[in-house]
């Protein structure tokens, strides 16, 4: 029992740190000047409130902590990107040690594009990634519709995957969209957004490839490194002499 939780826990921490520092590259180069470029709304829209409260004798909110732009920002980014990627790689060793077969970095990617797909994928179909300044349904009730959203896929797809009976098959796919039937929680008919909707729309996708940037990087080194620290075979007893 203790050399497979080394083996999980060696091949969830290198394949981790690996895909978080993949992903802090793609968001550095794709989600964070998009996320700049809508704070600036933010902040124009958020001016224009508080010298309207202002006008109005109204007692402004309290200001949101954020961190400052430049290396601050990007240590954040970074230590957010290694615990995601550690803690995917965790789920993804795990679940290949419950399957109980040896895999290659091919099986791992194969592995990996299945998360992009339980993650990313189905909930972004009702959830698509929000950028600041848009208006959001209710809180609890978008976190509650997510992991729904992702244990009904991860389920589903193990269902597919893993089975070969139909009457599996087909509950396996009425399983992934019940949330979809159910629906996502959405923002009021008459919510501002602050943000014009192409920049969102070019945030969402620039969301999605980075994810799959760093879901196809975590399923092939998780697949790697969980090969490289597989128990060392006993030496071989020597061939008695004939």
């Amino acid at each position: 029992m203790i050399p497979v939780l080394r083996r999980l826990l060696f091949a969830a921490m290198c394949a981790g740190l690996l895909s978080g520092v993949v992903a802090m590259a793609a968001h550095q180069l794709g989600t964070v000047p998009l996320l700049l470029k809508a704070e600036e709304y933010e902040h124009a829209t958020e001016q224009k409130t508080e010298q309207n409260q202002a006008a109005g004798h109204q007692h402004a909110g309290p200001v949101e902590w954020a961190p400052e732009e430049g290396v601050e920002r990007a240590a954040y980014t970074l230590a957010a990107d290694l615990l995601s990627g550690i803690g995917f790689a965790l789920l993804l060793a795990a679940g290949i040690a419950l399957r109980g077969s040896e895999v290659t970095w091919r099986e791992g990617l194969c592995w990996g594009l299945a998360g992009f797909v339980t993650f990313v994928v189905a909930p972004g179909l009702g959830l698509p990634p929000d950028i600041p300044g848009n208006e959001a349904g209710p809180l609890l009730e978008r976190q509650l519709w997510w992991v729904a959203t992702a244990a009904a896929t991860g389920g589903g797809l193990a269902l597919l995957a893993f089975t070969r009976r139909p009457l599996y098959a087909v509950l396996g796919a009425a399983v992934i969209l019940l949330p979809h039937l159910y629906g996502a929680p959405l923002p009021a008919a008459d919510a501002a957004a602050a943000t014009p909707a192409e920049l969102a729309h070019r945030f969402a996708v620039a969301v999605t490839l980075a994810s799959f940037v760093f879901w196809a990087a975590l399923g092939a080194a998780t697949g790697y490194f969980y090969r490289l620290f597989a128990p060392r075979d006993a030496e071989a007893p020597s061939l008695s002499p004939a």
